[in-house]
């Protein structure tokens, strides 16, 4: 399957326009392909306004974000590859999400050698087991 991120990236841009919020998106500024003005980035990192009122020309693509913006009354376009994103969230309350690196996809359940949880039962009351199973 394709990674989620982007289709969640523009999801939670909507929600917080939607809601009159400013959404901000943390970037991995060292990440290849990333075109942002270095001054910017601080620790590798940087944080993007990316608001209607502050951007233009606004990709929220599935490979690329793009858009036209002003750093110090220069204009530029700033590219962020989707992957470089870690966080999407409102500036005024912090809500959004932070993402965690794409890596394989986790094993399915009862698969070989996947014998369910480990570990000792604590009498917990419920079972640690998803009810989710693998329908084919």
């Amino acid at each position: 399957m394709t990674s989620s991120r982007p289709y969640l990236i523009r999801a939670l841009f909507d929600w917080i326009v939607d809601n009159g919020m400013t959404p901000h998106l943390l970037v991995d500024a060292t990440m290849p392909g990333v075109q942002v003005p270095p001054e910017t980035v601080e620790e590798g990192r940087v944080v993007l306004n990316i608001s209607p009122t502050a951007t233009g020309a606004m990709d929220l693509g599935n490979e690329t974000i793009c858009f036209d913006a002003r750093f110090g009354g220069q204009p530029m376009t700033v590219e962020v590859p989707v992957a470089a994103a870690q966080a999407i969230y409102a500036r005024e309350n912090g809500q959004g999400m932070l993402f965690s690196d794409d890596g394989p996809p986790p094993p399915e359940p009862g698969g070989d050698g996947d014998d369910g949880p480990s570990g000792d039962d604590t009498g917990g009351g419920g079972s640690d087991r998803s009810h989710l199973k693998v329908v084919k």
